[in-house]
């Protein structure tokens, strides 16, 4: 029979000494692999926020001479002062309507505390406690 510790096996202490040394290691280069995941993934991102800024510019144009267009087709009918009244006081309804409608919607998602998902801690928390049973 031989003894086991004349074996070339490291020994356990040798293992975990080996570990805590090469851990640290492999931690870093994962971070260093997710910052240059990151870093890439938010210069694309930043491409498509500036492609996003263009295209809704180019939208706010488009609205402002659809506007003027209106206008002028009104001015046909109705002196040219006029047709801008009208068309900006229709402008100013939709602009009330969209704010009191915004307005509820905010007021609705206050507080804006989770309450579903805190709800669902304090169940789980309740069954670990061994006070639901299912």
């Amino acid at each position: 029979m031989t003894d086991p510790r004349t074996n070339d096996d490291p020994t356990l202490g040798a293992l975990v000494n080996q570990l805590t040394q090469q851990v640290p290691d492999l931690i870093r280069s994962e971070i260093r692999l997710a910052q240059a995941e990151v870093s890439e993934k938010g210069k694309r991102a930043g491409v498509g926020i500036g492609m996003f800024s263009v295209a809704g510019l180019l939208a706010f144009f488009a609205l402002a001479t659809l506007i003027t267009t209106a206008i002028l087709a009104l001015a046909l009918v109705v002196d040219a002062w006029l047709a801008a009244l009208i068309v900006a006081l229709v402008l100013l309804a939709a602009a009330a309507v969209a704010g009191v409608l915004g307005k509820n919607k905010v007021a609705s998602a206050t507080p804006a505390k989770p309450e579903r998902a805190m709800e669902g801690v304090k169940e789980d928390i309740a069954t670990v406690k061994g006070g639901h049973h299912e």
